[in-house]
């Protein structure tokens, strides 16, 4: 099975907008939808159960019309889901698609720039991938950025500005110029940089002074289940962890069930339905099932990465702490158009293990905390104490 969660908006949203998931660091509600791989995709809602086999036809069978009758098959597509209530229902080009899933092998073609739009409105760079075509040119954290292409960006959604430092999602490549203006207390500069094809940092490992060690796992992209477990294994033993999902937009449903086997040994991590038939997602045995472990969550934390909160909350596994997850608990399946775009329906839903629904509710903490999310997991995890 190659399950999937799509970092993608509803469609129209901004073109290139999807990669902020995975581009930026700030999270923009409703910005995701999913997708269990071809057998079993996963993501989507409960305003979609009615007949999904009969959902796909119409819009299937819209775009063959249009196409028979010289339209754009795209946009019948996209007319037919948008009649249908499919919350998460989407169409993308042949282009967009393919990003996607570029995007899903943890590769994006940009500058290696992540921002965040501050409350007077200005855009901060948070973070300059190392070995990035901005880190090249010596832009760093906490410089303002004003304009992109010599467009003004202030005030400006961040998926717009991401938008325009990737390009048009059918025309950006490697070895494309982007143009940004650039701040940095008194000095204002402008620097001209191509575009390059960079790897994402999905997984990173951080020690706390008092020896519990911080997993954030941004996005569910390709090796990110092996890498957790690596993380885990690296950390000494008994020590505790905080599995950081804040702001984990979902990705691929095997990652996020490999995570899972890291911590449980053996054992189910969530049930769903793909058309009506239920299915079943298992943990592998042999994870580290004793040393003390916090979940960090907030209203970013979708999908996949509420698949696997879930799941280690049911199971008794770890402390869920924060707030309330976005609540993506739905199953979408691609349709390839006549014309390359493709289409993704909802066909199902999926549950705990205790069978609780997470599509349109979201997982409650087992600590709910809006503030110093990140010090309340460390007491919890001093609460817990050494298990051995």
């Amino acid at each position: 099975m190659s399950g999937r969660d799509l970092f993608c908006q509803p469609r129209r949203a901004g073109r290139g907008a999807a990669l902020t998931l995975l581009f930026a660091s700030v999270l923009v509600a409703g910005a995701a939808t999913g997708s269990f791989g071809d057998p079993d995709r996963k993501s989507p809602s409960p305003s979609a159960r009615s007949t999904p086999a009969a959902h796909r036809e119409t819009v299937t069978d819209a775009a063959a019309e249009a196409m028979a009758d010289g339209k754009s098959p795209m946009e019948a597509a996209e007319r037919a889901v948008s009649r249908s209530g499919d919350r998460w229902g989407a169409v993308y080009s042949q282009g967009e698609y393919e990003e996607f899933e570029e995007a899903l092998d943890g590769q994006y073609t940009g500058v290696g720039l992540w921002a965040r739009r501050e409350s007077d409105g200005r855009i901060e760079v948070t973070r300059v991938q190392s070995g990035s075509p901005a880190a090249a040119a010596g832009i760093r954290t906490g410089d303002r950025l004003r304009s992109v292409d010599g467009e003004k960006v202030d005030g400006r959604p961040v998926t717009e500005v991401v938008s325009l430092l990737r390009g048009d999602a059918d025309d950006a490549a490697a070895g494309t110029k982007v143009s940004l203006g650039l701040e940095r207390g008194t000095r204002a500069w402008s620097e001209t940089l191509r575009r390059a094809r960079l790897s994402t940092d999905s997984v990173t490992v951080r020690k706390l002074p008092g020896g519990v060690s911080v997993i954030k796992v941004a996005a569910f992209t390709k090796g990110v289940g092996d890498a957790v477990r690596t993380a885990v294994e690296q950390t000494p033993d008994h020590a505790g962890i905080v599995l950081d999902l804040r702001g984990n937009s979902g990705g691929l449903v095997t990652e996020a069930v490999t995570a899972a086997s890291a911590f449980l040994d053996g054992g189910l991590v969530a049930t769903y339905d793909v058309n009506g038939a239920q299915r079943s997602l298992h943990a592998d045995p042999g994870g580290d099932t004793t040393r003390p472990l916090v979940a960090l969550v907030d209203g970013g934390t979708m999908s996949a990465a509420e698949l696997l909160t879930g799941a280690l909350q049911d199971r008794g596994r770890a402390v869920v702490v924060g707030s309330r997850t976005f609540g993506k608990g739905s199953i979408q399946m691609p349709s390839r158009l006549p014309d390359g775009s493709v289409a993704e329906l909802t066909v199902g839903h999926y549950r705990t293990p205790a069978g609780h629904t997470v599509d349109g509710r979201g997982i409650t903490p087992d600590l709910e905390v809006d503030a110093e999310a990140l010090e309340r997991a460390e007491t919890v995890l001093s609460g817990l104490g050494d298990p051995s």
